[in-house]
């Protein structure tokens, strides 16, 4: 199934990490996927990303400590081989973002916040 937030669903780059072991973000990467990786993140679990990692679309080590902290706190571990999450947004992370942002875009909607 297809990233369907308004956030994630016209990226295609994340739409590729859904289904793709190979697109998978991982520290060092740039571009818009990364801000909006960034967003999410902030705007779900909190915390602090540091300015020029967002102004640059980079992931670099405080992005890495924010999505370990939003795996961390959902438990979004591959039992297969992990037993502790990891600072990689891949299936199940971009999934579970994109599930919850769903809920959060509905809830701004019903606010009239919306960031699009």
């Amino acid at each position: 199934m297809p990233l369907v937030s308004h956030l994630f669903k016209d990226n295609q780059r994340l739409q590729r990490c859904l289904v793709d072991n190979s697109a998978h973000v991982t520290t060092g990467s740039q571009g818009v996927h990364v801000a909006l990786i960034q967003y999410a993140v902030l705007r779900l679990e909190g915390g602090a990303i540091e300015g020029r990692e967002i102004s640059g679309k980079y992931y670099g080590p405080t992005t890495a400590a924010a999505v370990l902290a939003y795996k961390t706190h959902r438990r979004i571990i591959n039992t297969a081989y992990q037993t502790s999450p990891d600072n990689i947004v891949g299936h199940m992370t971009i999934a579970a973002l994109d599930a919850e942002m769903v809920l959060a875009e509905f809830a701004d909607f019903g606010r009239n916040i919306l960031p699009f």
